[in-house]
C-alpha cells in the first residue's frame, strides 16, 4: 500500500495552517497576528498586508485545539467536497468564503478575525447537498441548517471571543454554493 495525496486543496490548505501555527508559536511570534488575520472596522487601512490578510485570516489559528477543531471537521467533509465539486471549484469557494468573511468583519466588527471556521461552516451546508436531485431541496440542509445556524444564531448574543456571524456567512455561502452547483449540473444535463 502507499499513501496518496488524495484531496490536494484540503491537503495543502491543512498542511500550510499547520506550519503558519508552529512558526508563529516556535519562530516567528506575531506571524498570524501580522499577516494572518484580519483587523477590525478602524484598524483596517488599505494596504498590501491588510489586503492579504482578507485573504490569508483563514490560514491562521490561536492555538493547536483551535486549529484541531477546525481541521477535524475540513478533513472530515473536504476531501469528499473536493471529490464532487473538483480542486479549482474547492478553492474558489475557500476564497470567496475568505474575502466575504473577511470584508464582513471589517465593515461591522471591531475585533480582529481570524481561523478557518467561515470555511469548515461553508463545507457544512454545502456537504448537506452532496445528493441534492433535480426539484428536491434536501432534509439535510434544512436539519443542518438550523441545527448549525440556529446554534449560532442563539450564540450571536453571548459575549465570547468566537465570530458567529463568520460561521453564519460561512453557512450561507455554503448553501448558496450548494444551490449554484446544482444549477451547474442542471445546465450539463440540458445540453
Amino acid at each position: 500500500m502507499k499513501l496518496k495525496y488524495n484531496s490536494p486543496t484540503i491537503l495543502t490548505f491543512t498542511f500550510i495552517s499547520v506550519a503558519v501555527l508552529a512558526l508563529d508559536q516556535f519562530l516567528f511570534p506575531n506571524l498570524i497576528k501580522g499577516w494572518f488575520s484580519v483587523p477590525g472596522r478602524g484598524d483596517f487601512h488599505f494596504g498590501i498586508r491588510n489586503v492579504v490578510n482578507l485573504f490569508t485570516h483563514v490560514i491562521g489559528h490561536a492555538d493547536w485545539p483551535h486549529l484541531v477543531g477546525n481541521f477535524s471537521i475540513i478533513l472530515l467533509v473536504g476531501p469528499m467536497l473536493e471529490m464532487r465539486y473538483g480542486s479549482k471549484d474547492m478553492i474558489l469557494m475557500m476564497v470567496i468564503t475568505a474575502l466575504a468573511t473577511g470584508l464582513l468583519n471589517v465593515l461591522f466588527f471591531m475585533t480582529g478575525l481570524f481561523g478557518a471556521s467561515g470555511v469548515v461552516f461553508m463545507m457544512i451546508l454545502l456537504a448537506s447537498f452532496t445528493n441534492f436531485k433535480k426539484g428536491e431541496i434536501p432534509l439535510t440542509f434544512i436539519l443542518v441548517l438550523f441545527l448549525y445556524l440556529g446554534q449560532q444564531i442563539i450564540e450571536a448574543f453571548q459575549h465570547d471571543n468566537i465570530s458567529q456571524f463568520t460561521h453564519i456567512a460561512g453557512g450561507v455561502l455554503g448553501s448558496l454554493f450548494g444551490f449554484w452547483g446544482r444549477r451547474e449540473e442542471k445546465d450539463h444535463e440540458q445540453r
